[in-house]
């Protein structure tokens, strides 16, 4: 199990998005406890198609709430 300082969710600049580790994505089939950094390069936003490069973490270094 992750430690929970490893399982930030991840917002979307574009539409807000927030992908959360804890309910992964039905849409893309990805499996809950999936981390953001071990999605596939080529997963996108399930509501506007964003790739992973447009989205920021909503906690540690480099987040949303630091900036």
């Amino acid at each position: 199990m992750a430690e929970p300082e490893q399982m930030w969710q991840y917002q979307t600049v574009n539409c807000g998005y927030i992908y959360d580790p804890d309910r992964g994505d039905r849409k893309g089939k990805i499996p809950k406890g999936t981390l953001f950094e071990d999605l596939p390069e080529d997963w996108k936003c399930p509501v506007c198609g964003a790739g992973k490069k447009n989205f920021r973490p909503l906690g540690g270094p480099g987040s949303v709430a630091s900036g």
